[in-house]
């Protein structure tokens, strides 16, 4: 047995319902899960581009700077070692991947939790489609106005209507995805999370 959840359209108005599935809008919550996720989506985003240099890549002579002995000075080979100015980094950054691998399953897992979580407090939207017939902004304000949000994150399947992107693009706290890029992090970013009727269609499909 599925769970009912009525249908609008942009206009606010109810257009009919549909069944959302136990095992995806009703399941467990995972507050662990749904972190380790978010730690490994971010982690993914850094870009790993900070390095210092090491001691073969800094210009200057390779000459020793004085003689081995009987300076009273300590020992040095190079005036390009870390205790000069100029000199080497011991131990920094180099260029990296900061990406880490992650089971299947657990991004499944989060997904589901965190969709049964935006349920369990109400923070769901079901919309029968996205289609605007203008890509006008203040419309779309006016809409969202009607549908009594502010923050939300709106997925549809394959991909949002190009009229409402464009018309969203300048309402702040409105993001807009397409199914296959819906996410953890994403969803926890917005407080509603607007689904249309094939978005679901397609996440049953995907996490059932």
């Amino acid at each position: 047995m599925g769970m009912k959840q009525s249908v609008k359209n942009l206009d606010n108005k109810q257009v009919g319902s549909v069944d959302l599935k136990k095992e995806i809008f009703a399941s467990a919550s995972r507050p662990d899960i749904i972190s380790r996720v978010v730690n490994w989506q971010l982690a993914g985003r850094r870009s790993g581009n900070h390095k210092t240099k090491q001691i073969s890549e800094i210009r200057g002579t390779t000459a020793k700077p004085w003689k081995q002995k009987g300076t009273g000075r300590a020992r040095a080979g190079s005036l390009r070692s870390p205790q000069f100015r100029g000199g080497a980094v011991i131990f920094g950054p180099l260029v990296r991947d900061h990406g880490k691998k992650l089971p299947k399953k657990v991004r499944k897992l989060a997904l589901r939790s965190i969709l049964s979580t935006k349920q369990e407090e109400g923070k769901i939207l079901i919309l029968d489609s996205t289609v605007l017939e203008k890509p006008k902004t203040s419309d779309l304000r006016k809409k969202i106005k009607q549908l009594g949000f502010k923050s939300a994150l709106v997925v549809d399947s394959p991909k949002v209507n190009e009229n409402f992107v464009l018309a969203s693009s300048n309402i702040p706290e409105i993001d807009v995805l397409p199914v296959i890029g819906l996410n953890v992090y994403d969803i926890l970013r917005r407080d509603t999370l607007v689904l249309t009727k094939k978005t679901i269609e397609e996440l049953e499909k995907r996490l059932g």
